[in-house]
């Protein structure tokens, strides 16, 4: 039976050129965590490499693989190894031509336990992602651990609260968001402090309005999206702005990590204090989902 406790690791890192060296470094990275007591680990958005959605280029598809594949297992024997269930964010190739942003969840048994499909695929500036992903086509998903239920949502999802919604309902105790978000060098100093403001307060919201607990995963370092092999087709550049945190089910962030540097934050999630939170602020209870039928209407005219 899961624990009224259980301790969470978030995994900030710096992404270099090299999809092997960033894969043992979030290897180390989980051992660590693992150390320092966490039971779940979630690493950033598509850890093993620089973020290559700056720029659209066939040849880029060459960096996914199938899930179960290559890095489910690694990954999987790092949390076989470390007693604990890692959330790692993969290029996910489905079949020719077919490809997917995933969220995989390897259990402590090495295992892997399920998958996430990123629903929302944004395309911005530097964020082409539609050219390479396919929407996601399983649903909002909870992961039961031995240490309680798990929902994992990735990046462009946590700006949704349907998505968080529907992941609560399912008896969440934290929504996981492994994420590449960062600033245009040349929008920074206008924008950059309420870009970021708006990113970590939306996910204080969903915290708040589900009464669970929050994780934000983020990558950290400029980056140009430098692939080995593929060095001459770089994109503009982006600065991830980092700034990875845990919230509690009252939006109060009990972990947060620096915008410029890699980090290992460990909080604790308490199934107990979901309890209190949610009997005093019922928001679950009170929902009138009589009247929410036209949410499923893109507009209302």
């Amino acid at each position: 039976m899961p624990a009224d406790k259980f301790t969470v690791g978030l995994i900030q890192m710096q992404c270099s050129p090299e999809p092997e060296d960033n894969m043992e470094r979030a290897v180390a990275h989980v051992r660590e965590a693992a150390k320092r007591g966490a039971q779940v680990v979630c690493l950033p958005e598509l850890f093993q490499t620089q973020y290559f959605c700056q720029r659209e280029d066939h040849a880029l598809f060459d960096l996914a693989e199938a899930i179960p594949g290559p890095s489910t297992r690694r990954i999987g024997e790092v949390a076989r190894e470390t007693h604990t269930t890692v959330v790692a964010s993969l290029f996910e190739r489905r079949a020719a031509g077919v490809y997917h942003n995933t969220a995989a969840v390897l259990g402590p048994d090495g295992t892997l336990q399920g998958i996430y499909r990123k629903m929302h695929i944004p395309d911005d500036p530097l964020y082409y992602e539609k050219f390479y992903f396919t929407p996601g086509d399983l649903g909002y998903k909870v992961f039961p651990t031995e240490n309680g239920k798990i929902g994992t949502l990735v990046c462009w999802d946590q700006w949704y609260p349907e998505g968080a919604r529907l992941t609560a309902l399912q008896g969440a105790n934290v929504l996981f968001y492994p994420t590449a978000i960062g600033w245009h060098p040349a929008e920074k100093e206008e924008y950059g402090t309420a870009q970021y403001d708006a990113w970590r307060t939306v996910q204080r919201a969903h915290a708040i309005s589900n009464g669970v607990y929050v994780g934000a995963v983020n990558r950290v370092g400029f980056e140009t999206g430098n692939i080995r092999g593929n060095e001459a087709k770089q994109g503009q550049g982006l600065e991830f702005w980092g700034g990875s945190f845990l919230c509690d089910p009252f939006g109060v962030v009990i972990a947060e990590a620096p915008h410029d540097k890699e980090a290992i934050l460990i909080g604790e999630v308490d199934t107990r204090k979901m309890e209190d939170v949610r009997r005093n602020w019922p928001f679950l209870r009170d929902r009138r989902i009589d009247s929410y039928g036209p949410i499923t209407q893109r507009m209302i005219d």
